[in-house]
């Protein structure tokens, strides 16, 4: 099925990658939190490793598996492992592959609760050291001895900074270190991680794989790029025959089962009929969002607008090279005289949410509620002015979305 269409993959991703009873085309889910077997031995073998299969919920459920191998699929990977959260995903990953005394170079322009989670991995012990990833040589200047890994995002939310993920895998591997990823803003449909040679792809995939703001979940890719027979940290017991599943069978162990933060059957299901229809949401919202970008730029209570495919955003030409669209989340900063509640209250049409990667739109002020908790210092270290909004662009007709935003802004 590699031959075919992006759509027409994951349209039939389920039924041809999974195995489904009764000639659906949707993996079944079940409720049940345990599985009977009929005979122990079968039981001993699953446990064991040596038998495929499903022992308790808590650590896999077919639904969930059929979401995984669907999104492996779509990677190119050579396993997935899914959270029931974004944050849930990362958290989890990190606390299974890294030690205290270890070094992880971070962006520090990273999301603010991946940054706070960082704080409390700085807390037990691990080095953490925050730059600037639009520029790899302000990390290469970070790197020491005990560096095990660069943590970054491909867009950073809110203020739209794109890391330098080429040059950042190529100094990945040059170090032999772990290149983690997250690609919640760069969908595999605009972004092949595998080419920056990226090693663990973490994503929230209640943005833009749900799609609709209806469920929880998160995912990280083995993208089989990295050698984890060099990683120090991969204990004994997962030292196993196949050397490329030691870095996945340490997360689900350590993270996926002994923290328990899994993805329910029913949300698994969900994720999966959202994916199916990806590419044409995300075609749609990105296009919205260059011609919206593109409007609120020439307007004059305006002051800047933050988004990679304008030609004057810095790394425009970064993007360029990327992905094969620029994304659907903006940012903005409005005129100083203007009050940023007063316009988001005048919007009609755009909804005032903190969310992002849905069919509508959403627009929040950020220094006042996801970014609150960094203080003022924090904020200007990541870029983000006190009078900032950020939009995630949705599906709705352009010309009515600019309407709204025309109606709100000369309003101020």
């Amino acid at each position: 099925m590699t031959n075919k269409g992006f759509t027409t993959q994951l349209i039939h991703a389920d039924r041809q990658l999974n195995t489904i009873e009764h000639g659906g085309v949707h993996t079944s889910t079940t409720q049940s939190v345990l599985f009977n077997f009929d005979r122990a031995q079968d039981l001993i073998d699953v446990f064991q490793g040596k038998q495929a299969g499903h022992v308790y919920s808590r650590s896999s459920s077919g639904a969930v598996t059929a979401l995984q191998n669907m999104l492996n699929q779509l990677e190119g990977g050579v396993g997935a492992l899914c959270f029931s959260t974004g944050m849930a995903a990362i958290a989890s990953t990190l606390f299974s592959l890294i030690r205290a005394g270890d070094h992880i170079i971070v962006s520090r322009f990273l999301f603010g609760n991946s940054r706070s989670f960082m704080n409390t991995l700085a807390d037990l012990g691990v080095q953490i050291s925050f730059v600037d990833v639009t520029d790899v040589r302000c990390i290469e200047a970070l790197y020491q001895p005990n560096t095990k890994m660069v943590f970054c995002e491909t867009i950073a939310n809110p203020v739209t900074q794109v890391s330098d993920c080429e040059a950042i895998g190529r100094f990945c591997q040059e170090k032999n270190i772990v290149f983690m990823l997250d690609t919640t803003m760069t969908p595999c449909y605009i972004f092949d991680a595998k080419k920056v040679h990226a090693s663990l792809l973490v994503s929230s995939l209640t943005k833009y794989v749900g799609g609709h703001g209806n469920v929880l979940g998160g995912a990280v890719v083995d993208s089989g790029l990295y050698d984890w027979q060099t990683f120090s940290n991969i204990h004994a017991e997962y030292r196993v025959a196949d050397t490329s599943q030691w870095g996945l069978t340490q997360i689900k162990k350590r993270g996926l089962r002994d923290i328990g933060a899994t993805l329910s059957p029913d949300s698994a299901s969900r994720l999966s009929i959202g994916l199916e229809t990806l590419a044409l949401r995300m075609s749609r919202a990105c296009d919205n969002a260059l011609q919206l970008a593109t409007w609120l730029n020439s307007h004059e209570k305006v002051d800047k607008v933050y988004y990679p495919g304008l030609a004057d955003h810095p790394q425009h030409f970064i993007a360029r090279s990327l992905f094969s669209e620029f994304g659907a989340i903006l940012s903005i900063e409005l005129a100083p005289d203007a009050d940023p509640c007063v316009f988001l209250d005048r919007l009609q049409l755009v909804l005032c949410a903190t969310h992002l990667g849905d069919t509508r739109t959403l627009a929040l002020p950020v220094a006042s509620t996801i970014y609150y908790e960094n203080g003022p210092d924090g904020r200007a270290d990541m870029g983000i002015a006190e009078n900032l909004i950020r939009i995630s662009v949705g599906i709705e007709d352009i010309d009515d979305l600019i309407a709204d935003f025309e109606q709100g802004l000369n309003a101020q």
